[in-house]
């Protein structure tokens, strides 16, 4: 079995760790800096961070205001306050002027888990991604994290990373490569592709050995970059395995399977299936519990796929 990491962790020891090389780095946390582990940075760098209270849309303000004069904030709390308290806040003070600001968000999706629907943000990406301007990342793995918030210190505008609460397996290891807007073919295929972010990433991979023991040559793709995504690896995906099935921990409606079903549909239109939690809140439960009952599992992806082989074979 894949080391069970998590994401946050790994965010909470990069940005420390970048904290020294970067004296710019100023860090917001919305008093969850523990869950959120940017109380590393703090301890380390007390004077460059700030616990704001729950006072989420006066945090995204004032990062704005400390990146107009030259500072690089990073900004974190839950997901459910991120993208959706201080909405109009990123898009008025940090998107209409397109700044430099980091917004770190954890706790996304349904594996927050036993907090329950109020807090299991499935919403955050489609509300970040249709922001002029905004760059919406979801990483794979721990590893994948690291190097996401590598990349992010040296691109300059505003940013919407999303992690996890729990720890999942990872796809990758120390010596992963990430790039902004370029997603990794992390196993080739020709019947099929599946394109996945977030630890959907892992489902994926089981996915493709289930459908390997019926047969099925299935292609695996990490999209971590949502926005702006690689257009041209989702349309190889279409011309080259006639058929597409999109995982994520997200709604079905605005995320990574809406923004690949636009592609797809003005340029190469193939059949699409989306497997995300489907136009529903979250609700109270263990991760894995929830996982299985909004059917993002291994099974679900493998049946989406020989949906959507059996439609492109019809076409």
């Amino acid at each position: 079995m894949s080391d069970m990491l998590g994401t946050r962790d790994a965010y909470g020891k990069t940005l420390a760790r970048l904290g020294e090389e970067h004296p710019e780095i100023v860090v917001f946390d919305a008093d969850l800096s523990k869950s959120t582990r940017s109380a590393e940075f703090g301890k380390r760098f007390p004077d460059r961070f700030f616990n704001m209270g729950l006072a989420e849309q006066n945090m995204l303000a004032t990062a704005a205001g400390m990146a107009a004069y030259g500072k690089m904030p990073f900004v974190s709390t839950f997901a459910i306050f991120a993208s959706g308290r201080a909405w109009e806040q990123i898009r008025q003070s940090i998107c209409y002027s397109d700044l430099n600001v980091k917004i770190v968000a954890t706790h996304g999706g349904v594996t927050v888990g036993a907090d329950g629907g109020s807090h299991q943000c499935t919403e955050d990406v489609a509300l970040m991604r249709v922001l002029p301007k905004m760059t919406v990342i979801v990483p794979a793995d721990a590893y994948e994290t690291e190097q996401v918030i590598e990349a992010v210190v040296e691109h300059r505008g505003p940013t919407y990373i999303r992690l996890a609460r729990s720890k999942f397996p990872v796809c990758y290891g120390p010596d992963c490569s990430f790039k902004i807007g370029r997603a990794h073919r992390i196993r080739e295929g020709r019947d099929v592709s599946i394109i996945a972010v977030g630890l959907m990433v892992h489902e994926a991979m089981e996915a493709r050995d289930l459908l390997a023991a019926d047969g099925i040559d299935a292609r695996v793709v990490n999209m971590s970059t949502i926005k702006p995504i690689d257009e041209e690896e989702v349309l190889a995906a279409a011309r080259e395995t006639g058929g597409i099935v999109t995982a994520e921990e997200h709604s079905v409606i605005g995320g990574l399977g809406s923004a690949v079903a636009e592609i797809v549909c003005e340029k190469h239109p193939v059949p699409v299936k989306r497997i995300g939690v489907q136009d529903l809140f979250g609700m109270s439960g263990d991760p894995d519990s929830l996982l299985e009952f909004y059917g993002l599992k291994a099974r679900d992806i493998a049946e989406a796929a020989k949906v959507v082989l059996d439609e492109s074979a019809r076409a």
